[in-house]
């Protein structure tokens, strides 16, 4: 079996490569790109995650995948859909979410990533919604998930239990997508 792939006009949404350490490094380490989603990331820490990112592919068909730029084979960053993490109100419910350098911001590559991998995972998975989460400063973030049509649950706002007490990032809020109609599982 090949290399799992989704291809939109402009991105390849794909299973992790070892040569992703480096730029995803480099992203999450980057202070803009990490504003709103906790502290930065040692290479030890990012290996780990490309390894859990592998194993949920593994385990589940999916994952955030990497996602390259069609036009130069650049990783940008990642999106995708994971078990949301213990703790929280969408805990093991599908959590889309993503995360792109810089260079990527502006261009609507979140968008059409987002949208691909919801695609995906209506015509690949039977769960009937898709959650997500962000902290109230993160505009953007939020504002993706309303242009994605993704509802805001504010009955299921939290306090992240992983982020530190005191922290600004420890408020979380919650939103949702319902399985459209013209979809069936």
């Amino acid at each position: 079996m090949g290399e799992f792939r989704i291809e939109t006009q402009r991105l390849i949404l794909r299973e992790w490569r070892d040569e992703d350490l480096a730029p995803l490094h480099a992203m999450c380490n980057d202070l803009r790109v990490m504003e709103f989603l906790g502290p930065l990331s040692t290479m030890a820490e990012i290996d780990d995650a490309i390894v859990r990112q592998r194993g949920f592919q593994a385990a589940l068909g999916y994952c955030y995948w990497a996602v390259e730029r069609r036009v130069d084979r650049a990783m940008i960053g990642f999106c995708g859909i994971m078990p949301g993490p213990e703790g929280i109100p969408n805990e093991g419910k599908p959590d889309i979410g993503w995360r792109l350098a810089t260079q990527a911001w502006g261009q609507a590559f979140a968008r059409e990533a987002a949208a691909a991998s919801l695609d995906w995972f209506w015509a690949n998975q039977p769960d009937d919604a898709v959650w997500a989460i962000t902290v109230p400063a993160n505009v953007r973030s939020w504002g993706l998930m309303e242009r994605l049509g993704m509802a805001r649950q504010p009955d299921l706002d939290f306090d992240h239990p992983r982020v530190p007490d005191g922290s600004p990032l420890k408020r979380h809020i919650s939103y949702r997508i319902n399985r459209p109609a013209s979809v069936q599982s």
